[in-house]
């Protein structure tokens, strides 16, 4: 019983958006172009400070120091072409948010 409560409780740890920034693209999950606009953008993302803050797949991001850490490793792609997902930082948390529900697997 006490193995079944760890499980269910890690896989409900691993929803979370701990990022990790690699070096190169074949080490990521996922390929992310940052745009300066929000309406170009699938994922508008916020920056949290603390890891506790991160968000289940709402754009609250936390960026981690080592890749062990993270729940998604990224690669900064420099052209929008070449992303699997489009995001634009955004000041307030309030404002985090999908706006292209199609691209949301990216990041389970």
């Amino acid at each position: 019983m006490k193995r079944l409560l760890s499980l269910l409780f890690l896989i409900g740890l691993s929803f979370g958006q701990k990022i990790y920034s690699v070096d190169y693209a074949n080490q990521a999950d996922v390929k992310v172009f940052v745009s300066d606009y929000p309406n170009q953008a699938d994922l508008l993302v916020y920056k949290v400070k603390y890891a506790n803050q991160v968000g289940k797949n709402n754009g609250k991001w936390f960026f981690v120091k080592y890749a062990n850490q993270s729940d998604k490793k990224i690669y900064f792609v420099k052209y929008a072409n070449q992303a699997n997902v489009k995001i634009c930082f955004v000041k307030y948390s309030n404002l985090a948010k999908w706006q292209n529900k199609e691209k949301i697997h990216f990041f389970y």
